[in-house]
């Protein structure tokens, strides 16, 4: 194998190479790192991560960000936990329906008013915070355990957490999409170079609303697995989830610029940042250090920080070699 062709390859897949060295590490050094109740309880939890993840991918893409997920999901966990005494399907979809609310508001913002994708999104995030708290008169909301919504959140189907299958199906319908749609090589058109897209004809700011409409579904559905896991809307949750969205985007090698990602690489990047912090959890209990909340942060920050470094060089690496 050539040079220029193994930094290729680290390139595409060095998200996928931190993620399986992170996984052997912790397989090595604690017992039952790869037992059934750590992978699923792993894998419930980051659920919600994935899904305000994939729509984060898709909106930066484009070239822009939606700083709104975060209050999206915790608008749609306090929706849906009013709505669940009517049952499972009407929480879940009065939860998705608030997100999309303010994904259509943003989309609006962004292709109508032409106000730039940041403060559109800022602007929405207080908005959407606000709007949580008030519904829920600032407090946690119950949900109803007779009408089957906590099943969303905490059964399993085929032994395997539901949260789990809903993300999976929506990467998949992603990566479909982005791959093998007109709307996903119009996504990584306008991303490119938005101008010379709308000079082809191609209906750009109907992309824009799309991106922005999926990300707020899929940051509402976020927030109903929220309510449905934890037995409550919580309006005040969601706080930092935009930036560990972010976070698992740029680690896995989707531009900030737009023009290029990678819906698969963005997964590995949510599971990548989901089993640090389930191993600091574990290198806790072994009782050789003890970290606090604050310090697990200042690591995972540092851990993001020499990822996204080693990343970007491996991509400057790749061009050149490309270019030789």
């Amino acid at each position: 194998m050539t040079r220029s062709r193994l930094i290729s390859l680290l390139g595409s897949y060095g998200v996928v190479l931190a993620l399986l060295l992170l996984i052997l590490f912790g397989w090595a050094r604690y017992d039952n790192f790869l037992g059934f109740f750590n992978i699923t309880s792993v894998l419930r939890y980051n659920s919600m991560f994935a899904l305000v993840a994939l729509g984060m991918c898709f909106v930066i893409m484009t070239g822009g960000i939606d700083l709104s997920v975060g209050s999206t999901a915790a608008l749609g966990s306090v929706v849906a936990a009013l709505a669940s005494s009517h049952g499972a399907w009407i929480g879940l979809g009065a939860g998705v329906g608030a997100g999309l609310c303010v994904g259509l508001v943003n989309a609006m913002l962004v292709t109508r008013l032409r106000i730039m994708p940041f403060v559109a999104t800022l602007a929405m995030m207080l908005a959407a915070s606000g709007t949580a708290l008030l519904f829920a008169e600032n407090q946690s909301v119950s949900v109803s355990y007779e009408s089957g919504f906590t099943s969303i959140g905490q059964d399993n189907f085929l032994g395997f957490p539901i949260p789990a299958w809903i993300a999976i199906a929506a990467y998949v319908v992603g990566w479909v999409v982005l791959n093998y749609t007109s709307t996903g090589r119009g996504i990584l058109a306008v991303g490119g170079n938005e101008d010379a897209t709308r000079l082809m004809g191609l209906p750009a700011d109907r992309i824009k609303c799309l991106v922005y409409l999926a990300s707020g579904g899929l940051a509402g559905l976020a927030g109903v697995i929220l309510a449905s896991q934890f037995g409550a809307g919580q309006p005040i949750e969601g706080v930092g989830w935009e930036l560990f969205a972010i976070a698992a985007v740029v680690v896995g090698g989707t531009l900030l610029t737009g023009g290029m990602g990678s819906v698969g690489a963005t997964l590995a990047g949510v599971l990548l940042l989901g089993i640090l912090f389930n191993v600091l959890n574990f290198e806790n209990g072994k009782g050789w250090i003890s970290l606090s909340a604050y310090w697990q942060s200042v690591i995972r920050g540092l851990f993001l920080l020499v990822v996204v470094i080693l990343q970007a060089k491996l991509s400057r690496s790749t061009l050149v070699a490309r270019e030789h």
